[in-house]
């Protein structure tokens, strides 16, 4: 996303609104960065960021308290000058007087949190920077398995929602059904499920399924960062399916290069105890271990000493 409406922004961030803008529904944020306007405080304003939220945390609020009326009220006259768009008090700070008329008059919502000063510029930085990541939707089905975080892919009708079933009785978590929303934050990308359909499974003679209901909070979670993609397609004999694992397939989204694999259905298969097998094989790679590779290298030694004793 280029920005962020204000409106949406503060909507999901339950802290105390002591006033909003009345045209907040076209305020927008485009960068994630905090401010501290403390040299602001100070006077200078050479390298000001105007378009940023603007923090006021203790220091800046006791610098504040220690001048008069007459000369906190200048202050802050200049510093509401500028096109701000969004202030927030840390720590519960006692609001002064000057500028909640100040956000009144220049139109400027003012916020305060319960949250000390760090904690608030993380809290506020981690969802601006979720709001402002680029973003795309994938058809499929994802999953925390066993830690992984599993995007399920394939053709309409090829199996992946009964596949996702299976594997939530077997304690795996279900993230998104059908639409998975995924965003790149950072260099890592993050899934999750549009509310309107969020928890919800499809399976084609049943019906819609509430997993949260059925199997309880634990067999459901909100987002989860993804770490593979699995293709579900129907078996086809004239194809030659990958056996070893040697040459690890990749696939693109948003940028980001993630490993994928290939999974041939047919009547018989149990996909889920693949899918299964496959994340776990999956962490075993991440923390330095492919047993392939491992295979591989007993091979090579040997077919290397055979060899040698057949020259001997």
């Amino acid at each position: 996303m280029e920005f962020v409406i204000l409106k949406d922004f503060i909507a999901e961030l339950s802290i105390e609104e002591l006033y909003l803008a009345d045209d907040i529904e076209n305020v927008k944020i485009y960068n994630n960065e905090i401010s501290r306007p403390g040299l602001q405080m100070a006077g200078y304003y050479e390298k000001f960021v105007p378009d940023r939220v603007q923090i006021i945390g203790n220091a800046e609020w006791h610098y504040l308290k220690d001048m008069d009326d007459d000369k906190r009220k200048e202050v802050l006259k200049k510093f509401y000058s500028y096109p701000i768009p969004l202030v927030v008090l840390a720590s519960g700070l006692e609001i002064f007087p000057e500028m909640l008329d100040l956000s009144k008059e220049n139109n400027i919502s003012l916020l305060r949190s319960e949250s000390n000063t760090s904690k608030l510029i993380n809290d506020l930085k981690s969802g601006l920077s979720l709001k402002l990541a680029p973003q795309t939707t994938v058809h499929g089905v994802m999953l925390e398995v066993y830690g992984i975080g599993v995007l399920i892919i394939g053709k309409s009708g090829v199996g992946k929602s009964e596949t996702a079933l299976d594997l939530i009785t077997k304690g795996c978590r279900l993230i998104a059904d059908d639409l998975v929303e995924i965003r790149r934050v950072e260099d890592v990308l993050r899934g999750s499920c549009p509310e309107l359909i969020r928890y919800f499974l499809e399976i084609r003679g049943v019906g819609i399924l509430d997993i949260e209901r059925i199997y309880g909070v634990g067999a459901v979670k909100q987002f989860d960062y993804l770490d593979l993609v699995i293709e579900l397609e129907e078996w086809d004999d004239k194809k030659e399916y990958d056996r070893m694992g040697l040459d690890e397939e990749k696939i693109e989204i948003l940028g980001v290069s993630l490993p994928k694999i290939t999974i041939p259905v047919k009547p018989g298969r149990n996909i889920a105890m693949i899918v299964e097998v496959a994340a776990k094989n999956n962490r075993q790679k991440r923390l330095g271990y492919n047993a392939a590779e491992v295979l591989n290298e007993r091979v090579k030694k040997s077919i290397e000493k055979r060899k040698s004793q057949a020259k001997d």
